[in-house]
C-alpha cells in the first residue's frame, strides 16, 4: 500500500496549503504517482489538489465519516499511487468545539500517519523551538515527525531555530516570498479552474527549499480498513449534476456512491442553459452569487419549476438552495430563480453560519440522521406554509432550527453532505421510481 504523510500547521494560515501543494507537484514531478486527501469538509483545497495530482482528492473527516469511514476510504482511494499527502486543517489539534474529533490530529491518530508541522517563524526565533515542543508533546499519540519553517527571514534565522529544536527534523525553510500564494475571497480561496497559479514554479520553490527525500523517507503505511470494491452495477438511470463555475462544491465520493446505485453521472451547466435528459438532479454549492443575471436568463433556470412539479427528484445544498429559491436579492437588486420553493434569499454582507451540522431527516423521500457542514452568507426567507424535513440537532439550517424546504419531491438545504453521513441509497432510488412512473 502506499505510504503517507500529513502536512499540519499551528494554525490556520501558516502555509500549510501552499505547502501541500507544493509538496504534491513536487513529487509529481518526479514521476511519482500521488493521492491528494484533505483533512475535514473543504471544496476548495481539494480542486487543486486533483489538478495538480491528476487524482480526485478525496476529504477525510472523522465526524461526517467517522474513523473507519476515514480509514476505509483511505484504503479505498489510494490504490495504485506511492505516497499520499493529506492536507490537514486549521491548527493540529482544533477539532470540533473543544474535541479533537474531525481534527488534523484525529485523523493522523486514526491512520497512524507522521505530521510534518509547517510553523510560521516571521518574528521570533528560539520561541519557535518551544512551540514545536508543545506540540509534538501535547498528544504522544500524534507523531509529529518533522518541521517546516516558513516565512524565514535568512540563513542565519533557519540557523537559530534550527539549534533549538532538537529530536525532530527540520525537513524545510521557505522564505518569504510573495509571489507564491492564491487568491481568496469570502467563502475561501479561488478554485483551481479559476487560478492562474504556475505549480511549476511553486514546486521549484519546494524543491530548493524543503528536504523531499526525507519527507518521503519519514512517509508509512497507513493503517486502514478493508474495503472491498465490488463490481459497479450496470447503470439503469442518470442524475444529472450541475457543474459549472456557479455550481462548483462536490464530493467526489458522492458521484462515486451515485455509480455504486446504479445512477449514471451526467453533468450539465445551467449557466449555459443546458436541461439534461435525467431522472433527477443534484445541485452542489458554488458561486451563484457571482453569476445571478447569467442564471436568471438561463433555460434551465425556467426548466425546472415544471421538472419539479411532474415528481422529478431535485436535490439542492447551499448554493444550490439559493438557485432553487422563488428569487436572490443581491446588492439590492432582485434576480429571479427557479422558483422551486416558497423562499427568497438575500445575500448578506455577514456570516450567517459556519460549522457542522447533524440532524434527522423525517422525509419524504430522504429519512434518518444525516451529518454535514454548513457555510454561507445569506439567510432564506420562507413562507409560513414552507415544509422541512430535517430536524436540526446541530447547525443553523434554514428556519428556527430546521432545514431542507421540500415541495413536491424537490429538496434543498444549507447542509452539504458527505455521502458516507447521508442517505444516496434512498435519493438513487426515488429517482428510480420516478424513472419507471
Amino acid at each position: 500500500m502506499t505510504k503517507a504523510v500529513l502536512i499540519a500547521g499551528t494554525n490556520s494560515g501558516v502555509g500549510k496549503t501552499t505547502v501541500s501543494m507544493g509538496l504534491m507537484a513536487s513529487l509529481v514531478k518526479r514521476g511519482m504517482n500521488v493521492q491528494p486527501y484533505k483533512v475535514g469538509p473543504d471544496y476548495i483545497d481539494p480542486s487543486y489538489h486533483t489538478a495538480i495530482c491528476k487524482r480526485s482528492s478525496r476529504n477525510l473527516d472523522t465526524f461526517m465519516m467517522g474513523v473507519d469511514g476515514v480509514k476505509k476510504e483511505v484504503a479505498r482511494t489510494s490504490v495504485g499511487s506511492e505516497i499520499s499527502v493529506i492536507e490537514g486543517v486549521m491548527g493540529l489539534f482544533d477539532g470540533m468545539d473543544s474535541s479533537e474529533i474531525a481534527s488534523s490530529a484525529h485523523v493522523a491518530k486514526s491512520l497512524d500517519v507522521p505530521v510534518i508541522l509547517v510553523v510560521n517563524v516571521h518574528g521570533m526565533s528560539r520561541s519557535a523551538a518551544a512551540i514545536v515542543k508543545g506540540y509534538a508533546e501535547f498528544d504522544p499519540e500524534v507523531d509529529v515527525a518533522g518541521v517546516i519553517l516558513n516565512k524565514v527571514g535568512s540563513k542565519n534565522h533557519t540557523r537559530m531555530i534550527t539549534d533549538c529544536i532538537h529530536n525532530i527534523p527540520v525537513v524545510g525553510s521557505l522564505p518569504r516570498n510573495k509571489e507564491i500564494s492564491v487568491p481568496s475571497r469570502h467563502l475561501g480561496l479561488h478554485m483551481a479552474f479559476e487560478s492562474e497559479l504556475d505549480t511549476s514554479e511553486l514546486a521549484r520553490f519546494i524543491e530548493e527549499n524543503v528536504d523531499l527525500d526525507t519527507i518521503i523517507e519519514l512517509a508509512r503505511e497507513p493503517k486502514t480498513s478493508a474495503c472491498p470494491e465490488g463490481d459497479i452495477p450496470t447503470a439503469d438511470l442518470k442524475i444529472g449534476v450541475a457543474m459549472d463555475k456557479a455550481f462548483c462544491f462536490y464530493y467526489a465520493d458522492m458521484f462515486d456512491e451515485f455509480r455504486r446505485n446504479g445512477a449514471d453521472v451526467v453533468f450539465f451547466s445551467p449557466m449555459a442553459g443546458e436541461v439534461p435528459d435525467v431522472d433527477g438532479m443534484y445541485f452542489g454549492g458554488g458561486y451563484p452569487e457571482l453569476y445571478p443575471s447569467e442564471l436568471e436568463a438561463s433555460a434551465t433556470t425556467k426548466a425546472l419549476k415544471d421538472l419539479s412539479a411532474d415528481g422529478m427528484p431535485i436535490y439542492g445544498e447551499c448554493g444550490g438552495l439559493q438557485y432553487l429559491s422563488t428569487s436572490y436579492e443581491i446588492d439590492d437588486v432582485t434576480y429571479k430563480m427557479a422558483d422551486l420553493f416558497p423562499a427568497r434569499t438575500v445575500l448578506t454582507k455577514k456570516l450567517q453560519a459556519l460549522g457542522y451540522t447533524e440532524g434527522y431527516a423525517h422525509g419524504p423521500f430522504i429519512k434518518g440522521p444525516v451529518r454535514g457542514h454548513e457555510f454561507h452568507y445569506s439567510i432564506t426567507n420562507c413562507d409560513n406554509d414552507a415544509k422541512f424535513t430535517f430536524e436540526m440537532k446541530r447547525g443553523k439550517g434554514i428556519k428556527d432550527g430546521w432545514d431542507g424546504i421540500v415541495e413536491h419531491n424537490s429538496l434543498a438545504c444549507y447542509q452539504h453532505a458527505h455521502p458516507m453521513a447521508f442517505p444516496v441509497k434512498a435519493f438513487v432510488d426515488m429517482c428510480r421510481n420516478y424513472k419507471r412512473s
